[in-house]
């Protein structure tokens, strides 16, 4: 596996690879593989850092469910409580 990332490292590797995908794409076509690539790499990352927020998830576990319940059902109230408002002006 060394060798193999020895052998991506040399110059004249990447320019022939380089050369590969300009003569299979076009250049018409590398702007869109470009975008394509990076949009890639952003939806990757992405998926990364969500993995890292779920384990969050156990800090969570540790609140009561009924305290939970008990601060939906008050900000259920106070929206209906708004929405009355609204409806009577």
């Amino acid at each position: 596996m060394n060798v193999l990332l020895f052998a991506i490292e040399s110059p004249t590797i990447i320019i022939l690879v380089v050369a590969a995908i300009f003569l299979l794409f076009g250049g018409s076509k590398l702007p869109q593989l470009a975008r394509a690539l990076g949009q890639s790499k952003k939806a990757f990352k992405e998926g990364i850092d969500e993995a890292d927020g779920k384990s969050d998830r156990s800090k969570l576990e540790s609140v009561d469910d009924e305290a939970l319940f008990e601060e939906a059902r008050r900000r259920a109230q106070q929206m209906r409580a708004d929405e009355a408002k609204k409806i009577e002006r």
